[in-house]
C-alpha cells in the first residue's frame, strides 16, 4: 500500500473520452476497471473531470475553416482543435458510469477558463495560471504523485511532467492509461516524461 505521502491522480475517466465518445480514446474503457482495482489501495485519490464551456477556444467549431487535430497558434502558444467534448453540464463530461472511486477527496474541474485550454491537473496550458492543486496536496504533506487516466500523451503527461515542475516525484502507471498517439504524441509524451524524471510502470509494482 502506498503510504499516506502518495496520491493517485484519476485523469479525465469521461464519457467524452470514452469509445463512442467524442473524443475516443482507443480502448479507454480497459483503463477502468485497473484503475478501481488501483484506487482501493491509495488513502488519497484526486479526480480531475474535464470541464469545458460551450465554445471553448480549443474547439475545432469555434475556427471556422479549421477541421479536429489541426494545430493552431495561440498567443500562449501551439494548440491542437479538438471535436466539441466535455462541455459543461452534458454527458460527455460525467465520470464514466463504472468508475468506482467513491473514496476520492477531490473533483478538480479543469479546462473552465474559455480562451485556455488545460491538459494538466497543476497549471493550465498558458503556464502560467495554477489549478491550486499544488498548494492543496502540499497542505495534506502529499509529495508523491501516481497518475493515471485518460489519455497518455495528453493529460496525464502534462499533468505528470508539471507534478515533476512543482516538486512532486511522478510517476505515470502505464497499464491503467490509454493514449490518442496522433501524429507520434505518445512516444514523444514518453520521451519528454523521462527527460523530466517521470517514472514510468505498471500498476502492479506500486508500493
Amino acid at each position: 500500500m502506498p503510504d499516506a505521502s502518495a496520491v493517485l491522480i484519476v485523469v479525465d475517466v469521461q464519457n467524452s473520452f470514452m469509445p463512442g465518445g467524442s473524443v475516443a480514446v482507443p480502448r479507454g474503457d480497459e483503463v477502468v476497471p485497473v484503475i478501481n482495482a488501483l484506487a482501493k489501495r491509495f488513502a488519497n485519490v484526486v479526480l480531475t473531470q474535464d470541464w469545458h464551456p460551450a465554445g471553448h477556444r480549443s474547439f475545432a467549431s469555434s475556427h471556422p475553416g479549421r477541421k479536429p487535430f489541426d494545430v493552431i497558434t495561440l498567443d500562449y502558444g501551439e494548440q491542437i482543435l479538438w471535436p466539441d467534448h466535455c462541455v459543461q453540464g452534458t454527458d460527455g463530461a460525467r465520470l464514466y458510469r463504472d468508475l468506482e472511486v467513491a473514496h476520492a477527496q477531490l473533483v478538480l474541474r479543469k479546462g473552465d477558463h474559455p480562451n485556455v485550454d488545460s491538459y494538466s491537473a497543476f497549471i493550465e496550458a498558458d503556464g502560467k495560471t495554477t489549478t491550486g492543486l499544488r498548494g492543496y496536496l502540499r497542505e495534506r504533506g502529499i509529495d508523491k504523485v501516481y497518475v493515471c487516466g485518460l489519455a497518455t500523451d495528453f493529460c496525464v503527461a502534462w499533468t505528470a511532467l508539471d507534478a515533476r515542475k512543482v516538486g512532486f516525484a511522478a510517476a505515470v502507471i502505464d497499464d491503467a492509461c490509454r493514449a490518442i498517439d496522433t501524429q507520434g504524441s505518445l512516444a514523444a509524451a514518453w520521451e519528454r516524461m523521462e527527460r523530466a524524471g517521470v517514472k514510468g510502470m505498471q500498476s502492479g509494482n506500486v508500493a
